[in-house]
């Protein structure tokens, strides 16, 4: 699925006759042309019959589709769903670019630059949430940034970083009442192939040699299914394996070009798996 531009679409132009009435105007000329036989003019006025219903019935299917499509789920009997854990999110819109710079993805954007401010790319908090006001799509540094990795780890990816033409770190955190906590990374490098290499030979995203986070002592691969996928992008997720700490945490990397993004979520005894897809799904279409 992805973030698409809105566009207008023509309301419907209702026509001067209604089928109803039109029916109506041609059932008597039908009626003078009937045959004389008894029998026969009951066969017609049967096929009429029945002719008529089709038309009523058909309109009435037609409204009810009509009626179920203008409708939210939850409002439509016998689609009702009880709340499965999602959030709250705003209605999500791209940031303005540059005058004269395209997308990512598009025509004339061979280097898949993400060309917008990186710190608008960042997915909003969803409602109910207590944004860190320190991390609220701000900047941040190298050394904050690998600080979320292992120790052994962080010399090692700071000179991959250095090494890697990295232009910037954004980060948006937040918390939810159920103590779920939330932070989303977007680091944008000199080009697609800097951002690429990083992932691939400093992360290991992907492998079960990933770099682990802090805290974190094992991992297993986090399935997030086909819906969260959009065109020219790639996912890489995992969630801290049992026996974990008093909480877990699940994290995502999502490759974007120029862009690598990281959302991570963690939560006292286990990270709910539905906000998490969601959360990833949501930040990878600002990217793609």
């Amino acid at each position: 699925m992805t973030v698409t531009e809105p566009t207008d679409v023509a309301p419907d132009v209702a026509p001067d006759v209604a089928p109803d009435a039109a029916v109506a105007q041609e059932a008597p000329a039908a009626l003078e042309t009937a045959p004389k036989n008894p029998r026969s003019r009951k066969l017609l006025g049967s096929v009429l019959r029945w002719a008529a219903a089709v038309v009523v019935c058909g309109g009435l299917g037609a409204g009810t589709a009509a009626a179920i499509t203008s409708m939210e789920r939850t409002d439509v009997p016998g689609l009702a769903t009880e709340n499965d854990g999602r959030w709250a999110y705003p209605k999500l819109s791209l940031p303005p670019l540059p005058e004269g710079s395209p997308r990512p993805f598009t025509i004339g954007n061979e280097g898949e630059v993400h060309h917008a401010d990186l710190r608008a790319l960042l997915l909003p908090a969803p409602a109910g949430a207590t944004v860190d006001p320190k991390l609220d799509g701000v900047w941040m540094s190298v050394d904050q940034y690998v600080s979320l990795y292992a120790k052994d780890k962080r010399a090692g990816l700071k000179q991959a970083i250095d090494d890697s033409a990295l232009r910037h770190v954004a980060v948006r955190a937040w918390t939810m009442p159920d103590g779920t906590r939330s932070t989303v990374y977007l680091l944008r490098f000199k080009s697609v192939g800097f951002s690429e290499a990083f992932k691939d030979e400093a992360l290991n995203a992907g492998s079960a040699d990933t770099v682990l986070l802090d805290g974190v002592q094992g991992i297993e691969t986090e399935s997030l299914g086909d819906d969260v996928r959009v065109t020219n992008t790639a996912l890489y997720a995992v969630a801290e394996r049992k026996p974990y700490g008093p909480e877990q945490t699940r994290w995502a990397y999502i490759q974007a070009g120029d862009t690598l993004g990281l959302v991570v979520q963690s939560r006292k005894g286990e990270a709910a798996p539905v906000p998490f897809q969601q959360t990833v799904t949501l930040q990878n279409q600002l990217l793609g």
